[in-house]
């Protein structure tokens, strides 16, 4: 059996692109990296095997583990991590959600061709940078009191169609439909919604942005035309999340947990995956606070979408209408969701291993995605119905000069992840590092002699965000539709881009 080794952890090759980390010592199960060997030599260059490795041992997690191909390290938990845990006799920790709740991304198709863009580039990057809030701090496309972020945090995109910024079809086109109903303004902090007010309708900062791309491969025909994708097409892609009301949510709660759950904490390998009991109070208070953070997060893209779409009107001198731009799709990540899947079960009814002679039952789980998109498959109940013969749609963006890729749920990422794959490239160097070793004028002179215009608050952002700082898209997406968990559909390339 094939081994690999970093530091004190050793993985076994189950199969092709499949690494173990055995179960031993206090391990509740094994856990799984999806990676080829390439992939595997990056994941292994700091502390996320560690990571993961600890993250079995909260309790009730199922089956393994799970790290995807673009996996780095987080705040205790992997980004790019993925556990099903028991929601009767596990928890769920805020850690393996992240900090940026609903950090997600949404791709809005458009009838337009590279033809009818050539030329306005510099126009259309200028205006959407006036027009769409980025960078640290507040202003939003609309302008809110509490009131509205209440009615925000618990009706979601149905807020935004009653307000006029979005359609049925976009709300049929999202995740959910765009809101959790399990959500509860009440269990979200008055300073949490206090960050939140002035921020409704902005990209924020970091590796959030907004990308008008063309599509440059197209490959299953047959998904992409269900898709509505087309070669040479333009498109938009947008990345942002909960902004400071979803990092003030996961603050909040770390610090309640600490306190009332420290015997758990006490058990923990790291305090940094701090988890309320399922079933608890304090379980049941995050869970919705985190819903009402993730029906924010949905609005937010909605609005800067909206802004997107008048933006386009008054580059190109046309309703938005005539020029389809659609909602693809909206999937999150960095979320915690109860979903039913089939686990191992033995005697006592309890989850195991692929190795014990054991049952397969139906379970709740609470599926923790960090840095993870959720991919299920053709006929899938959640899938949205104009996709489900071909399986839901999944968006992974690249770097601002690598390009992104439309995936399809894969058949096999059920059995592999939780019905998961990747979110993203996934880093290989961290801010800091990237800010010693690139130029961002150097980075932005770059692309645009590769015709790739591209905005940003400061010098700083841009060099935060260096293709060379992220791993190779190509290759994640490769390994992913190797696996089966996400099957590629069509590959795009930016011509413009904004951010933070």
């Amino acid at each position: 059996m094939k081994t690999y080794t970093a530091g004190d952890v050793t993985l076994e090759r189950v199969r092709e692109y499949v690494w173990e980390i055995p179960q031993k010592g206090k391990m509740g199960t094994p856990a799984r990296v999806l990676a080829s060997e390439r992939l595997l030599s990056q994941i292994s260059e700091d502390k996320t095997l560690q990571q993961l490795r600890n993250a079995t041992q909260l309790p009730g997690v199922t089956k393994y583990a799970v790290c995807m191909p673009d996996g780095h390290q987080g705040y205790g938990f992997p980004v790019g991590g993925v556990a099903g845990i028991d929601a009767e006799n596990g928890c769920i920790s805020p850690g393996a959600v992240g900090y940026d709740i609903n950090c997600g991304v949404r791709m809005m198709r458009t009838n337009l061709t590279m033809d009818d863009v050539r030329g306005h580039e510099e126009e259309l990057v200028d205006a959407l940078f006036d027009a769409i809030p980025s960078g640290l701090g507040g202003g939003g496309v609309v302008e809110s009191g509490i009131d509205t972020v209440n009615e925000v945090l618990e009706r979601g995109m149905a807020w935004a169609l009653d307000e006029g910024y979005a359609t049925d079809a976009d709300l049929a086109h999202c995740e959910d439909e765009g809101v959790r109903e399990e959500s509860d303004p009440s269990a979200v902090s008055t300073k949490a919604k206090n960050r939140g007010k002035n921020q409704l309708g902005s990209l924020g900062s970091g590796n959030h942005f907004l990308e008008v791309q063309r599509v440059t491969d197209v490959f299953r025909e047959e998904v992409a035309d269900a898709y509505g994708l087309s070669e040479g097409q333009v498109v938009v892609l947008i990345h942002c999340g909960s902004r400071g009301l979803g990092h003030q949510v996961c603050t909040d709660y770390l610090r309640k947990i600490e306190k009332r759950h420290s015997g758990l904490l006490s058990k923990l390998p790291d305090r940094e995956l701090a988890a309320a009991p399922a079933g608890s109070r304090l379980a049941e208070e995050y869970y919705a606070a985190m819903g009402a953070a993730i029906n924010f997060a949905w609005v937010n893209r909605q609005l800067v979408m909206h802004r997107t779409r008048e933006v386009f009107e008054d580059v190109f001198d046309r309703p938005w209408r005539t020029m389809g731009m659609e909602l693809l799709y909206d999937v999150a990540h960095n979320i915690a969701k109860k979903e039913t899947h089939v686990v191992r079960v033995g005697p006592e009814g309890r989850p195991v291993g692929d190795g014990e002679a054991v049952e397969r039952e139906e379970r709740e789980l609470f599926v923790h995605r960090k840095g993870a998109t959720r991919a299920f498959p053709a006929g899938h109940p959640e899938v949205p119905g104009a996709y489900l013969d071909v399986g839901q749609p999944v968006i992974i963006p690249g770097s601002m000069g690598t390009g992104s890729y439309v995936l399809r749920g894969g058949e096999a990422s059920m059995e592999l992840g939780f019905g998961s794959t990747a979110h993203g490239a996934g880093r290989v160097m961290s801010r800091t590092q990237a800010k010693k070793d690139y130029w961002g004028g150097d980075v932005r002179e770059e692309l645009e002699r590769e015709h790739i215009y591209v905005k940003a608050q400061s010098g700083a952002t841009v060099a935060e965000e260096a293709p060379g700082v992220y791993k190779d898209v190509d290759e994640v997406v490769r390994v992913s539709d190797a696996l089966g968990i996400g099957d590629t559909v069509a590959r795009t390339f930016p011509v413009c881009n904004i951010k933070g």
